[in-house]
């Protein structure tokens, strides 16, 4: 009897890729296979050759790259010394995520579905090119996809004698149970995010407990739009950057919606537990501590804030014991209730924590340790470094608008990881920031002599700030800088820096507020205004030319 096992190996950078790879791991658990979830940078890719049946998810991020989970994996399969049949074993499918309005659509997708057929492996589908733009999103897609493939898969594995797909109104168990510890457990001491001895350069798994500084509004008070120039200390983290870099900022949940999530399930905050994964070989959540307090888990793990998926009303639906509530469930689960759905959650932005409320008999009735299949954890955020390691040393300071909307819902729409900087006050007391650092997409020129044009508007300034600062301190003058925002006198950000360096001579500086006139004006309308400069840049000293939004 040939062993049942699929392996699901995804490249997630949104979580969406994430969600759909567990999507396939529930299906295959209903089929009776041994089936395994994970990362592609996670998994040993020197096991590739011995697996025989492998479901890749990926989405493609950028101009066509792949996402940040799966980039080692990618570097080894396009080694030019595979040999071309090491995957001759291996029965595969490739489901794409993308989104057809840039370019590469499902370019990550496409190239590995070609690089595994190429190692000697065998397709059982043609690749999926699922597509955000579609109206009912990549599902479309997906759906149909998804009932070939485990057509084909069936065919190649068929069920044991007696057993039979285990229907959709059966509740699969949890990946991990939760074991209450007695109250008067010893505690281990200490807060969680206390600063240890520094191990290796900060990353996700490890971030860097770095302590705000400042906390500074760059707009004035009167301007509809709050924008932050937040500084934190990194001494003693190891972490070094360039201009063009990224820091990474792990957020947290408010108080009080942590407080209404407890209520709501009627969980206790202080209460302490541990988890253990329900199939041997499950690894435990790398960022929960063990164990842990349904309040940390709360706050800085469970993304009660974000837009719940489908998946979430799928098992929502299995908890409810209240009728009306169930059919809801069910419908926003169905592939035909999917416009109904966007129309309830995507469109008006609605929150995992305000579906809960409306959902109250089934909310109640949530077995806590589902919590962990219902709701994903909170994703790092991105900000371009606005400061230079030459200026500012053992610092890092971010300009950063705080997200604040109205849709159709009463209460504004807030941004998570924005919200929560802004609230911090390092005046108070000694307040920390888990963060580290990555390559960024821009590159400034190491020959002295190259000139730079910087097209910024708005907080896209911000890479350009640390570009400037960087230039400035090893001498360079060939700067030249195309800002724009609304007002001179309301969100001019980081004005009397540019205009100390312009009358230094290290830059070169034009402006475009748009609404300071009758008819409004743009950066493109000074590029256009200033071509001949511009053009002179380009043509005879080979200018590089960097856009920021």
């Amino acid at each position: 009897m040939v062993e049942r096992k699929l392996l699901v190996l995804f490249g997630s950078q949104t979580g969406t890729a994430e969600d759909t790879a567990e999507r396939i791991g529930r299906e295959a658990k209903r089929r009776h296979f041994q089936c395994r979830v994970e990362a592609l940078d996670s998994y040993d890719v020197a096991n590739l050759i011995n697996e025989l049946l492998v479901v890749f998810v990926c989405a493609t991020t950028g101009q066509g790259d792949p996402p940040d989970n799966m980039k080692m994996f990618w570097r080894f399969l396009f080694r030019k010394n595979l040999p071309p049949s090491s995957l001759c074993q291996l029965d595969y499918a490739v489901l794409g995520l993308g989104d057809s309005s840039y370019p590469k659509f499902n370019f990550v997708a496409k190239k590995l579905h070609k690089r595994v057929l190429q190692l000697g492996g065998n397709p059982l589908l043609p690749v999926a090119l699922g597509d955000d733009q579609h109206d009912l999103g990549p599902d479309a897609v997906v759906d149909p996809w998804l009932l070939a493939l485990w057509d084909k898969i069936l065919a190649l594995y068929p069920l044991p004698p007696g057993l039979e797909i285990i229907s959709a109104d059966v509740r699969l168990p949890p990946k991990y149970t939760l074991h209450y510890l007695a109250e008067d457990s010893p505690h281990p001491d200490g807060d969680l995010l206390q600063p240890s001895a520094p191990r290796a350069v900060p990353s996700e798994l490890h971030p860097f407990p770095a302590q705000m500084v400042s906390n500074q509004r760059v707009t004035a008070e009167s301007h509809f739009q709050d924008v932050r120039l937040i500084e934190f200390d990194v001494t003693g983290s190891g972490i070094t950057f360039s201009a063009g870099d990224v820091v990474m900022i792990q957020p947290q949940n408010c108080p009080e919606d942590v407080q209404q999530f407890c209520q709501l399930l009627r969980l206790d905050p202080d209460r302490r537990f541990v988890l253990k994964p329900t199939e041997p070989g499950t690894s435990l959540p790398a960022l929960l501590p063990q164990p842990c307090t349904i309040w940390h888990l709360v706050t800085h793990y469970l993304d009660i804030s974000c837009v719940p998926r489908r998946s979430f009303f799928e098992l929502l639906s299995y908890f409810s014991t209240n009728e009306l509530e169930r059919e809801k469930l069910q419908e926003f689960s169905s592939a035909q209730g999917q416009e109904e759905l966007y129309s309830y959650c995507n469109r008006p932005r609605r929150t995992t924590l305000e579906a809960m409320w409306d959902f109250p008999h089934t909310t109640c009735a949530i077995p806590p340790e589902y919590l962990l299949d219902l709701i994903p954890r909170i994703r790092p955020r991105a900000f371009s470094i606005a400061s230079s390691m030459l200026a500012h040393p053992d610092r890092i300071q971010i300009l950063m608008a705080v997200v604040r909307y109205k849709t159709r819902l009463s209460k504004p729409r807030r941004g998570l990881c924005s919200t929560w900087l802004a609230s911090l006050n390092p005046e108070q007391g000694d307040v920390r920031v888990p963060l580290w650092v990555k390559k960024g997409g821009m590159k400034f020129p190491a020959d002295p002599d190259t000139p730079v044009i910087m097209i910024g508007p708005g907080t896209g300034v911000a890479p350009f700030r640390a570009a400037i600062q960087e230039r400035v301190a090893q001498g360079r003058r060939g700067n030249c800088l195309f800002f724009g925002c609304r007002q001179k006198s309301k969100d001019f950000y980081c004005q009397a820096e540019w205009e100390e360096l312009v009358t230094k001579g290290f830059l070169t500086l034009f402006t475009a507020f748009s609404r300071d006139q009758e008819e409004k004006v743009y950066v493109q309308h000074r590029i256009q205004e200033n071509r001949r400069l511009v053009w002179e840049l380009l043509s005879s000293r080979s200018a590089h030319v960097y856009l920021a939004g």
